[in-house]
């Protein structure tokens, strides 16, 4: 396999194609041509080294990516990155959401959101053969997937034998590939500095996925190690982390044309599903899903006030919710305006034909087509209830009563025999998970979310219900929503599971506790175990086919693709990749035309002193009088806010850094534009651009607008 991938790599560039792909560090050396024609100047070599500048300074926060900028543990990420960290320290009488955030010393620097974490990959290893060891092919759904779980199990342990570290068995290409990602997992993150919102959220969702842009999106951490330099909980004795390396800091950018990478850590692509699953996303999960995260927006907004304790519990949720909103709309809007489904249509029909036209390709690859094809469709016929069941998660109490009771379950059995979330590698996570519930839960929104969602719940065909959840709600053939909402109030009324102190004990109990508990959700949680189990297993059936014909279709795709020359690099996994090309604009559409910066003039222009597009008049006043400094770009005349790059990117590439041909930080990524979104599926060369804020910005606001000498010193800074 690594043979026919090496090929396609170099098949790629041989052609004039744009430079598509996240690739993995071992790939890139293969690339070493086409990045010294970009214009890259360090040794190519490097990039697949982890161990090297500059891969050993791009970290994960574990959802976003980052970078060390200081010897000192020092990380700059994305505003948006480290804003669950802001609204847990927030209060109404300090809304640091609001005012923003600087720690002046060492000492003033506050501890992240619990289980806050700041990743740095070590190693990655193939382990292809560990994790498909014992798989045969007459297994059923339900052993296949406990092999290659149980496989990863081990492979975990015992790389996590040093007690430092936090690995995972990763699968590429849909389970043809297995490798093994060994980070060091530093516990102790604080907050070291953040802009004020009116910066760092500047346009807020109103800009959210649109070109121009003007916003601050940066924010820092720290991490912070033991005195002997080893990870460690949070204590006051701890030392700041001494990085191998670390980004220096551009004051002079990229200008237009100019060569830039991406090192990070991109979510999840969808780069090879198939037309079934492409048209059920678009036509109806999107729309659907969408639909559910503004309701439950709005029944956040409707049940607390703005700048209320309730309000800022929500606010992270409620950008996550408006975030992937707008995306799913903007969804499915790009797909509608494109002609995706009939290339993917027809992909499929050449590969169809190319397999059958020949009798070895037909024995090997035909039925793996039909058998995944038929568990796709097996798949959706509960796609209602499934969603359904994924939103409930947003209604805290009952969630929290599962995930408690699932736990003392999980704990009678020895600890390789968990199921993973529930070993005691995550205890540390899970307590800290139920910890943040009291900055993070309000109990009339909670209600009044899990009343939406029985609501939805209800109009379920009744194969789809849960015999459990219909009598403790009393739910039949006839929904009563107000006799509904009434068991609501009354279980929220005798449920003590909002209490720190009472939820932590939980943590501790063992079943016969929660069996004789007369909590109502604890209670609902045991009546409804063994239905969820249920559930479950089926799943891991079905996983676990998928698992057999995923990897076999896979085979055939790559196969085929090789004989066009095609690019293959793996979807997106949250593992460390690298994409590159170059700071360009776009033609969207037809008479517009972007161009790749946005200037401080830009932010005169859109703002209105309503949030959000409310610039603190400071900042105001310092563009109108064009005091610059040294940050200015002189074929703009000012200083450039965000820029545009045809990056291949996607979620969790957020605080991505953008890197300069020396390697040096040139920006964070954010963003994509409107026309990018449906890059999850389908990369378009023309119209797929990244949003990164640009390092001039950066340094001008912590200069001029929060006299943050103290970072500023402490990074190196260079022309």
């Amino acid at each position: 396999m690594r043979n026919i991938l090496a090929v396609l790599t170099l098949a790629l560039f041989s052609s004039s194609l744009a430079d598509e792909g996240m690739w993995q560090p071992h790939q890139l050396p293969d690339l070493s041509d086409r990045l010294l024609e970009l214009g890259l100047e360090i040794d190519p070599e490097n990039l697949s080294s982890l161990d090297k500048f500059p891969m050993n300074a791009v970290v994960s926060l574990g959802g976003c990516s980052a970078s060390f900028v200081s010897s000192q543990g020092l990380v700059v990420s994305n505003h948006h990155c480290v804003y669950g960290s802001v609204q847990y320290n927030s209060s109404p009488d300090n809304n640091l959401l609001v005012e923003g955030f600087l720690a002046r010393q060492i000492e003033d620097e506050i501890r992240a959101a619990p289980g806050s974490r700041v990743y740095v990959t070590e190693e990655v290893t193939d382990v292809t053969d560990r994790a498909k060891d014992g798989i045969t092919d007459g297994m059923s759904g339900i052993l296949r997937y406990q092999v290659i779980e149980n496989n990863r199990k081990q492979i975990i342990a015992e790389c996590e034998e040093s007690g430092i570290h936090r690995c995972g068995v990763s699968s590429f290409h849909q389970g043809l590939e297995y490798f093994l990602i060994k980070r060091l997992e530093i516990r102790d993150v604080r907050l070291v500095y953040v802009p004020a919102t009116s910066i760092g959220k500047y346009g807020g969702d109103i800009d959210n996925w649109q070109w121009p842009r003007h916003t601050g999106d940066f924010g820092f951490y720290r991490a912070y190690v033991d005195s002997n330099g080893q990870p460690a909980d949070y204590s006051e004795d701890n030392v700041p982390y001494q990085s191998d390396s670390f980004l220096e800091v551009s004051r002079s950018g990229v200008e237009n044309g100019d060569f830039v990478m991406g090192v990070g850590y991109p979510g999840s692509t969808n780069r090879y599903r198939t037309g079934t699953e492409i048209e059920n996303q678009f036509n109806w999960f999107y729309p659907n899903a969408r639909q559910m995260r503004e309701d439950i927006v709005s029944i956040i907004n409707e049940n607390s006030a703005p700048g209320s304790q309730a309000r800022l519990a929500y606010e992270n949720t409620i950008a996550s919710l408006n975030n992937y909103a707008k995306n799913y709309q903007s969804m499915v809007e790009s797909y509608q305006n494109s002609d995706f489904i009939n290339r993917q249509n027809q992909f499929e029909s050449d590969l169809d034909i190319w397999i059958n036209s020949d009798d070895q390709r037909s024995d090997r690859y035909a039925r793996s087509v039909l058998q995944l094809n038929a568990l796709i469709e097996n798949n959706q016929e509960t796609k209602e209830r499934d969603l359904v069941r994924s939103y409930m998660s947003y209604a805290t109490l009952p969630n929290t009563a599962q995930r408690l009771y699932r736990l003392a379950i999980e704990k009678q059995k020895p600890d390789a025999a968990r199921e993973p979330g529930y070993q005691e590698r995550d205890m540390l996570r899970f307590r800290q998970s139920m910890q943040s519930i009291s900055r993070r839960y309000d109990e009339t929104v909670d209600k009044a979310i899990l009343s939406y969602m029985l609501g939805h719940y209800a109009e379920l065909p009744e194969q789809d219900r849960s015999q459990s959840l219909d009598a403790f709600y009393q739910i039949g053939s006839s929904f009563n929503q107000a006799r509904t909402d009434q068991i609501i109030q009354d279980s929220y009324s005798n449920s003590t599971l909002a209490d720190d102190e009472t939820r932590l004990a939980w943590i501790e109990q063992t079943v016969e506790e929660f069996q004789a508990s007369n909590d109502p959700f604890i209670q609902y949680a045991v009546a409804s175990h063994d239905e969820r189990m249920t559930l479950e297993l089926a799943g891991k059936e079905l996983g676990g086919q998928f698992q057999q014909w995923r990897p076999q279709y896979m085979e055939a795709v790559i196969a085929y693709n090789r004989s066009l020359g095609q690019p293959i690099y793996a979807d997106a996994n949250s593992s460390l990749r690298v994409t590159f090309g170059k700071v360009q604009g776009n033609e969207p559409k037809d008479g517009l035309v972007n161009l790749p910066f946005t200037t401080l003039e830009g932010i005169l222009g859109k703002d209105t002193g309503l949030d959000p597009f409310n610039a603190p008049e400071q900042q105001l006043e310092l563009i109108r009088e064009g005091e610059y400094g040294d940050y200015a770009l002189p074929s703009l005349g000012s200083v450039p806010v965000n820029f545009l790059a045809d990056l291949d990117i996607t979620g969790g590439n957020s605080g991505t850094a953008a890197m300069n041909s020396q390697a040096q930080l040139v920006g964070l990524l954010f963003d994509g534009v409107y026309e990018s979104i449906i890059g999850d599926w389908d990369f378009d060369p023309a119209k797929n651009r990244a949003i990164a804020v640009d390092s001039r910005y950066m340094l001008w606001v912590m200069e001029y607008m929060d006299n943050a000498t103290n970072l500023l010193e402490e990074m190196s800074i260079v022309d």
